[in-house]
């Protein structure tokens, strides 16, 4: 379950139950769904269930700056060991990257938008996914004025665990816009196969030439 009390989120991680019988009537259909979610942070990551407060995980997110997580899991990722903890209060800046399954907010509330692929490096971590964004828009600048936890869509994450190399593909990663070290736009074969390296990035525009004799005001006067 999950409840927000003075905007500190209270996330309850658990085990699925065995149902109780219901004898008279069937139990009612909770507000929200519920998903599971794994979320990754610098240097481990933490898994559980919860039920949204708001349409998308990425709302609720984007609304609690500071998680109370309950009835935790985290697995290190330089030892491969899981830790249970009764509760743990983090940050949204300690979050780097949350992976969920369940419903993409209200399809009514859709606005068109076209897929751009992209890649992100947040700390041990590399996402490759399409980012969503109106048409037309400077896609990287648009991704900057994001709100902080931004998600992508056909996505990867690859990362290493007790020096394994792992790459997990899912439906939706939200990653943290203000955690990451870098985010380039790809090609979409990139995305496809993530097990690929990325291509190197292109080298920065060379700087236009000055046109020599001239200044400003002659320019402006067509001298």
């Amino acid at each position: 379950m999950i409840t927000s009390i003075g905007g500190v989120l209270r996330l309850v991680f658990h085990q699925a139950a065995e149902p109780e019988p219901v004898e008279d009537e069937a139990a009612p259909e909770p507000e929200h769904p519920e998903v599971e979610l794994s979320a990754y942070a610098e240097d481990c990551r933490l898994f559980g269930r919860a039920r949204l407060d708001a349409d998308r995980l990425t709302d609720m997110l984007n609304a609690h700056e500071r998680l109370l997580l309950v009835d935790v899991l985290a697995e290190s990722l330089a030892e491969g060991t899981v830790v249970e903890m009764a509760e743990f209060s983090v940050g949204r800046d300690d979050l780097l990257v949350v992976e969920a399954t369940g419903p993409r907010g209200d399809p009514a509330r859709r606005t068109r938008a076209q897929r751009h692929p992209l890649a992100v490096k947040l700390g041990p971590y590399e996402l490759r996914g399409y980012v969503h964004l109106a048409p037309g828009a400077d896609i990287l600048a648009a991704v900057r004025r994001r709100r902080p936890m931004v998600p992508l869509t056909d996505a990867s994450i690859a990362y290493t665990v007790r020096d394994v190399a792992i790459v997990r593909r899912a439906g939706t990663l939200i990653f943290n816009r203000e955690c990451t070290d870098w985010f380039r736009l790809i090609d979409a074969a990139s995305v496809e196969f993530p097990e690929l390296p990325l291509p190197a990035p292109p080298p920065p525009a060379a700087p236009k030439p000055a046109l020599a004799g001239l200044v400003p005001s002659s320019i402006a006067r067509g001298r």
